[in-house]
């Protein structure tokens, strides 16, 4: 039969057939490529991912207890934690003063540092360089060192006007607008300079003063770094901890993350550890909020034109 059809008999033993092959060789070939991207995202979305699951949980387990949480509750679902976080503790007023002091740090944080960036950019004057060099020599120091410093002048100051004094919400705002100028001055600065100097130049031609090209021309063009300081400065202020603890002391004027460190202190860590978990939920929709509402200024002033050619 072979002498007559011309066709090799082959045995069992012979290779796959080409394609297979072939598709064996692709497979491989995206395994290495591709495929191990795939599996290390897989397991960062895991990893981050973990906590979270495990928050909810804890907030959703009726027991309510640091023993009992698993990953996946196994006492059925319910919603008694919030029910007692609300019942037990401030937490209303923690979360108004939170937002209250965050919402007004950041806005005074952003204004101040563009005011100060757009001169330190755009101008110059005696004591620029020294003024910037300051800025960035202070910022290597935690502000924190001088917490016994911060502490007397503050005791002068809730004996002389106590309003701006201890356990208010106006004093810590000073506190913290005095430790978050310096980056986000050095930070803005450096978008500024990015800017050619043309727009100022033909903006001035036109009789535009100083405070018309920052409002109308600069401030439009640094939106993506506006809308990430006032980010950062928010985030930062709500969890904020070491600082609020030490000037803030009664109930009604805690923040956030003061308040809830009370919920674990002592040997109510175990018992407490569900109204804790359920805060921590309530806690992260402000900054999700604040997110999904900057977004959208990132993305449209990194995507914005300056000059037409």
């Amino acid at each position: 039969m072979t002498a007559l059809t011309g066709t090799p008999v082959t045995g069992g033993t012979a290779g796959a057939p080409p394609a297979d092959r072939n598709g064996g060789r692709l497979s491989r070939r995206w395994l290495v490529r591709v495929g191990w991207r795939h599996g290390v995202a897989v397991l960062a979305v895991l990893f981050s991912l973990f906590p979270i699951v495990f928050v909810l949980s804890a907030a959703l387990n009726p027991l309510g207890t640091l023993s009992s949480t698993a990953l996946v509750p196994s006492s059925g679902v319910s919603f008694g934690n919030f029910t007692e976080l609300f019942g037990r503790t401030a937490f209303e007023r923690w979360f108004l003063n939170s937002l209250l002091i965050a919402g007004l740090a950041a806005l005074a944080s952003i204004t101040l540092s563009a005011l100060a960036a757009y001169a330190f950019s755009r101008m110059r004057f005696r004591g620029r360089r020294v003024g910037l060099l300051s800025l960035l020599l202070i910022q290597m120091f935690p502000q924190f060192l001088a917490i016994v410093a911060i502490f007397l002048i503050f005791a002068t100051i809730t004996d002389l006007w106590p309003a701006i004094g201890f356990n208010t919400p106006w004093g810590l705002l000073l506190l913290y607008l005095g430790g978050a100028l310096g980056v986000n001055t050095w930070l803005m600065k450096g978008f500024f300079d990015t800017l050619p100097r043309e727009l100022d130049e033909s903006a001035t031609m036109d009789g535009a003063t100083h405070t018309q090209i920052f409002f109308r021309i600069m401030l439009p063009l640094v939106a993506p770094i506006l809308a990430v300081t006032g980010l950062l400065a928010f985030i930062g202020t709500v969890n904020e901890f070491l600082m609020a603890n030490v000037f803030l002391t009664d109930t009604e004027s805690k923040t956030l993350a003061v308040g809830m460190y009370g919920l674990l202190q002592g040997d109510e860590r175990n018992n407490n550890f569900g109204i804790f978990a359920a805060a921590t939920l309530l806690t992260a929709i402000p900054t999700v909020v604040v997110f999904q509402f900057l977004q959208r200024y990132i993305v449209s002033g990194l995507t914005a034109g300056a000059v037409k050619g």
